[in-house]
């Protein structure tokens, strides 16, 4: 039986008031009933751009369903993703920069980078197999938290392509590129996780998963089967099923049926958007072509390739050309503090409600106001509440490292999205 539901959120306390209501009306008889269970959250950590860039899963999202499962009285919490391969190759921790590692220690839930895990074996289109992590296939209850994307490869990115993540390392990773749909279909077979929270709180339209535009579009879907979450988030698009590569090998396959087509046709969204498509440029859609890509990736698999790729030079010509999404940077953030200018604060209230664990700002940085003086301690550092701030009223010591491309890329962006 389909299950599929969506709510409307905003700041931090309707995002965690909304997913707890909804978790315990409609979802608790699907966990288990043994507290002991092994809970494993699967998230998208596609890259170091936050949640605001429309790239990530929200720290605040995540959040609300450990408080869940903490309420619920669950132990055995591990938060676990085998982050972008580019990021892997070069030895940058996504799972630190995004602050999911501080995430795990404010809840004392245990954080997994499958990249380092032992694989249990899927099979893939033309008789190859790759390893997935263990952890995905031992837990007794996996809940895949995936964002909204449009990709430029895939068409949109939600529950069935968050599974990529489950892969264990880049050489695991690059299989799945020899029949990219179907694989992932192929996946989804092997792994099916019990139920999938969708991150629609600020979604990501054009180029992504990486090189597109977040939208502002405040929902969370949930449901129990990933085709139907997967076909309700494209109607929430208007971005034609057809169009999204796994959805139509799924469809094609035999595996989405009237069933589901029928089931998603009854129900309502109280928000449709129509999504900017991941329009490529001339160099990356020439080379993605289904005709040209096995050449392209006969090539990418090569040592040589691969040293080159590693090299500052040759990355920054494949990101100019559109070849490459993201800016393998590794110059890390440091972090001395923050504090507000005053005299810019208006008091509007906006950093409030994007800080994942609710710190009481701006009156935390008053030290009239009576709030725990030791609060930057337990800050996450993952500068949410810098970033959103449309005065620019807060004010990082440190210095930024790789945080500078995002407030390069998006840093305007997403002042003007959250007003």
């Amino acid at each position: 039986m389909f299950r599929f539901d969506a709510i409307t959120v905003d700041s931090v306390r309707e995002i965690k008031s909304g997913i707890k209501q909804l978790l315990s009306d409609k979802y608790s008889d699907m966990f288990p009933t043994d507290r002991k269970s092994k809970i494993l959250i699967k998230p998208n950590l596609n890259s170091n751009m936050n949640a605001l860039t429309g790239n990530t899963t929200d720290l605040r999202v995540v959040a609300a369903v450990i408080e869940y499962l903490q309420d619920c009285g669950y132990k055995a919490i591990t938060i676990g993703e085998g982050t972008n391969s580019g990021y892997y190759r070069s030895n940058i921790s996504v799972v630190q920069r995004l602050r999911y590692d501080e995430l795990g220690l404010h809840y004392g839930v245990m954080i997994k980078d499958f990249n380092y895990s032992d694989t249990s074996p899927v099979s893939f289109e033309r008789g190859v197999e790759a390893g997935v992590a263990r952890e995905c296939t031992e837990a007794d209850f996996l809940i895949n938290m995936p964002k909204i994307k449009t990709h430029f490869e895939a068409g949109m990115t939600v529950c069935l392509k968050n599974l990529i993540g489950c892969l264990v390392g880049q050489e695991n990773k690059k299989k799945v590129h020899g029949a990219l749909s179907d694989n992932i279909v192929n996946l989804n077979l092997a792994i099916k996780p019990n139920l999938h929270i969708v991150d629609g709180v600020i979604s990501m339209e054009g180029l992504g998963p990486t090189r597109g535009t977040p939208l502002l579009t405040g929902v969370i879907f949930a449901g129990n089967d990933p085709y139907v979450v997967d076909l309700m988030c494209a109607r929430f698009a208007s971005f034609p099923y057809q169009k999204i590569g796994p959805l139509a090998a799924a469809k094609r396959r035999g595996i989405i049926t009237d069933e589901h087509l029928n089931f998603v046709k009854t129900i309502p969204l109280e928000r449709i958007y129509k999504f900017k498509p991941p329009t490529a440029g001339p160099l990356a859609t020439f080379i993605h072509s289904p005709k040209r890509q096995k050449y392209f990736l006969a090539i990418r698999r090569t040592p040589l390739f691969n040293y080159l790729c590693s090299t500052e030079i040759v990355g920054k010509l494949l990101y100019m050309t559109g070849l490459r999404q993201d800016v393998f940077i590794r110059d890390e953030m440091q972090w001395e503090g923050l504090s507000l200018k005053k005299e810019k604060c208006t008091d509007c209230g906006i950093c409030a409600r994007y800080c994942p664990i609710e710190i009481e700002l701006p009156r935390a940085f008053d030290k009239s106001a009576g709030i725990d003086r030791h609060w930057q301690e337990k800050c996450l550092q993952c500068l949410y509440c810098f970033s959103v701030c449309p005065k620019s009223a807060i004010e990082f010591h440190g210095t930024l490292g790789f945080m500078e491309e995002q407030e390069r890329q998006y840093g305007e962006i997403i002042k003007r999205m959250v007003k």
